[in-house]
């Protein structure tokens, strides 16, 4: 059996945060934009630290598996 809990969290986490898709912290005029599909490099920044965390909340710390 093989573990796809990483490629899909992975995955789905990326497409997710990517800065402008759904949200963007910070935004171009206020503290948080929605579906503005626009993005800076501190919003890069920003989304990559919370991205990073996320993995390490679920694949450390919860210790997430999904076995097909």
């Amino acid at each position: 059996m093989k573990d796809w809990a990483a490629p899909l969290i992975g995955a789905a986490l990326f497409a997710f945060l990517s800065p402008g898709l759904i949200f963007q912290l910070p935004g171009k005029h206020r503290p948080v934009d929605f579906l503005n599909m626009k993005t800076s490099i501190p919003s890069m920044l920003l989304h990559t630290v919370i991205y990073g965390l996320l993995l390490i909340l679920f694949f450390v710390i919860l210790d997430v598996h999904l076995y097909a």
